[in-house]
């Protein structure tokens, strides 16, 4: 594989003794897999710093106007027995000075995109950025036709800009400040000083950064950034939205950070770049959201609303996840990897002389000549007739799914092809950055080059592929765009889930479906991804359990994981508990070492496995209607409390259950035993295995057969299907209608069928 080296160096310097204490990494290289911790450089001595003044001028009609940035320079400062940094005034030495301003002025402009949403953008330059949102490779179709306009507030709220000392005060539509920036001014209250909204120009190479400086209130909690393992609440946390490989979900690194996060207090923000971006959410300094940009440019959305508004609003500007095929949401059955044509039938057999219900087959990374080594073709010695098996593997109502990677060694038949073709990320003299040869995406050569392999395989009968990998594009890379590495290496995943989507959906209409492990903003549209390479350990079930119910809270309705781990063989008790989180996601597969299959485990493990097979089956109505719901309004099927009970305190604060759609709360055993605390929102809860009946609040509750607490909001109408073993047959018109009711007089449901066009809400 790759070289796992880049090499660069953290910035010295500091604002504080405090603060400094950040930079004990200071010298320490870079690996490759670590992400980008973009606070470092604004510490550093040999930078000057234009800090936020005021506002110069402002046109209400156009929504523009200047704001001054001053100029300081870090000096140090000694008190007592400490050593800190100082912002000083500075005048500048630049020649010739008639050239340059001291202190410049840099536009502002603000517009509203809808009355919930507002955009403001920033410039460190005077040369306005060419790249045109039509362009945008983050943006959906709908709102690149879609016209902004100009206003002071909305119903919603309101964007405030305050001449002296400027602010921008983002306020609700009853004129309650939900969060401002800072000005220096705000420094002279405290002995902690830091830097307040601001921009560098380095020392070493004249570039600039910006850093938008936002108050945090009391209690407040803040949610998103992507696929993030650590606590669901980012307050105090420091997340670095650089796209890395972290090997799995138990560390702070993402495959799929998302530049977007929203409050409790009523807003968001979509921080629109693909330049790598640190969020120190009140880490260093309790009350301040620093959001340290590579980018030189500040280009942000303000939402106003709840969770489900403000989730709305960002999929219209980013896209919505499209609905996905109905086999889909069987199970996948998987393990690194199945070797033979012979294996793969097996496997299939067995799955239905144990009748399991399933849908997918997936072949890893050993249907190739060499493992790992991707070339498009199925091993001649070891798959005799493919397209004969894919015919046998449908006929028995197996879709196929086959692994591939986008980075070729030097020992792949296709290495030279590549690079004779200049279909590969460059380095600084037209060679090789690394010693793959890595796609380039943002090349309409190598996007159809890639999508002609992608189609022999569509036309051999294969369903979909996985688009794994896809973090390693390197930042000292050259890509066609015209763009350098620090602005394509997040917009990688996306441009790469982008063009294998569009080729399956191409190739097989209104099926479009991958499964990738990258991402970055508008990928959501390019469903769907999974959750890594996690630990067969609690640790990591409780990680993945965490990734899902984040990177459901930035944007994506559509989300797996791979039942009982990946990296080892999984132990049966953690599997077994695993299990019920597996089949109650929108997408379930079972994948990592062997074994994974139920049969060659036990016999009670494989019943275990049938029996949560069975239930997902017979709830399939349920499933499709409420995915088919979550894509018309950009929310996650796997769902944090809060977006469903957004006015119950309690519901911010659970990370370990999750509502599984709208109506069923899942509680998974993250230990070993038989029974978990567990918090309820306000109101009854009926068990949906025994049928008990729960008050709201936190309660002590015992999983039932399937190891996992598995509860139904009162009053939910939940549609159920005859068991059937694969998804085309399942009887659609025998679906029965099962009331949960405890105290609500009434039951609502969804109903959304195969070759329907409008969801039907049903009630009785």
């Amino acid at each position: 594989m790759m070289k796992k080296l880049l090499c660069a160096v953290c910035a010295v310097g500091g604002w504080m003794m405090a603060e400094a204490q950040i930079q004990t990494n200071a010298g320490i290289q870079y690996l490759q897999a670590m992400q980008k911790d973009m606070s470092t450089d604004f510490y550093d001595l040999a930078n000057t710093y234009f800090l936020a003044d005021s506002l110069v001028c402002f046109d209400a009609q156009k929504g523009e106007g200047l704001v001054q940035w001053k100029r300081y320079r870090m000096s140090p400062r000694q008190a007592f027995n400490l050593n800190g940094y100082w912002p000083v005034r500075m005048q500048m030495l630049d020649f010739p000075d008639a050239a340059y301003e001291n202190d410049p002025e840099l536009k502002i402009k603000i517009e509203w995109v809808s009355p919930r949403t507002a955009r403001i953008r920033m410039l460190t330059t005077p040369v306005e950025p060419k790249t045109s949102d039509a362009e945008d490779v983050m943006f959906c179709d709908g709102f690149k036709a879609k016209k902004s306009y100009i206003a002071n507030k909305s119903e919603y709220g309101s964007i405030e800009i305050q001449p002296y000392p400027f602010r921008i005060i983002i306020k609700d539509a009853k004129g309650k400040v939900l969060t401002q920036t800072r000005h220096n001014i705000d420094n002279d209250s405290s002995q902690v000083k830091l830097l307040p909204f601001s921009f560098i120009k380095r020392g070493s190479d004249n570039s600039r950064s910006i850093n938008p400086v936002f108050t945090l209130a009391p209690g407040e909690r803040i949610y998103g950034c992507g696929e993030s393992f650590t606590a669901l609440n980012k307050v105090g946390q420091k997340v670095h939205l650089s796209v890395t490989d972290p090997q799995g979900p138990e560390t702070d690194g993402q495959y799929k950070p998302v530049p977007f996060f929203f409050s409790n207090r009523g807003y968001g923000i979509f921080m629109h770049t693909s330049a790598p971006v640190t969020c120190d959410f009140g880490a260093s300094y309790i009350g301040a959201d620093r959001l340290f940009m590579a980018d030189e440019q500040m280009d942000f959305f303000i939402f106003f609303g709840e969770p489900k508004d403000i989730l709305y609003e960002y999929t219209e500007i980013t896209g919505k996840s499209p609905m996905l095929p109905l086999w889909s949401f069987g199970t996948w059955m998987s393990r690194i990897t199945y070797f033979s044509q012979q294996e793969g039938l097996e496997i299939a057999r067995q799955l239905r002389a144990h009748k399991i219900p399933s849908d997918v087959i997936h072949f890893d990374t050993g249907w190739f000549g060499v493992d790992w080594q991707c070339d498009y073709e199925f091993a001649k010695d070891r798959f005799e007739n493919p397209v004969k098996m894919l015919k046998q593997l449908a006929n028995d109502g197996f879709h196929t799914c086959l692994w591939q990677l986008p980075y070729f060694t030097p020992k792949n038949r296709f290495f030279q092809e590549i690079i004779d073709r200049n279909l590969h990320v460059k380095n600084a003299t037209g060679g090789m950055p690394v010693e793959d040869a890595i796609l380039d995406f943002s090349n309409p050569e190598t996007v159809s080059w890639y999508q002609q392999k992608i189609e022999g395989l569509m036309k051999q009968g294969v369903s979909t592929i996985k688009c794994d990998f896809g973090e390693a594009a390197p930042y000292n890379g050259f890509y066609h765009s015209g763009k350098g590495g620090l602005y394509e290496h997040n917009l990688y995943p996306l441009r790469y889930n982008k063009a294998l989507w569009e080729q399956v959906e191409r190739s097989h209409p209104g099926e479009g479906i991958i499964w990738a492990r990258s991402a970055w903003a508008g990928s959501q549209r390019y469903a769907l991804h999974w959750g890594g390479d996690a630990a067969t350990t609690n640790t990591g079930l409780l990680g993945d359990l965490r990734g899902g119910l984040s990177f459901g809270l930035s944007g994506f309705s559509f989300w797996s994981h791979d039942m009982g781990g990946f990296v080892t063989a999984s132990p049966e008790d953690i599997y077994r508990r695993w299990l019920p989180f597996g089949f109650l996601s929108s997408h379930t597969r079972a994948h990592g070492a062997p074994p994974t299959e139920p049969w060659l485990i036990s016999e009670s493990f494989t019943d275990a496995f049938r029996a949560c097979a069975e239930m997902k089956y017979k709830l399939m109505p349920y499933v499709y209607a409420q995915a088919k719901d979550c894509t018309e309004r950009g929310l996650p099927m796997v769902r944090a409390l809060l977006v469903e009970f957004p006015h119950d305190p309690g519901a911010w604060l659970v990370e370990d259950e999750y509502m599984f759609g709208s109506q069923m709360l899942v509680a998974p055993l993250l230990e070993s035993g038989s029974e978990r605390m567990v918090y309820l929102p306000k109101g009854k809860w009926i068990d949906y295995q025994i049928g008990a009946v729960y008050e709201g609040g936190y309660q002590t509750i015992k999983a039932g057969e399937i190891p996992a607490v598995i509860l139904v909001k009162d009053g939910s109408l939940i549609p159920h299907a005859p068991l059937a073993q694969r998804t085309d047959q399942i009887d659609w018109n025998k679906l029965e209608l099962k009331a949960y009711k405890a105290d609500a007089k009434t039951c609502e449901g969804l109903i959304f069928k195969p070759g329907d066009s409008e969801i039907k809400r049903i009630k009785q």
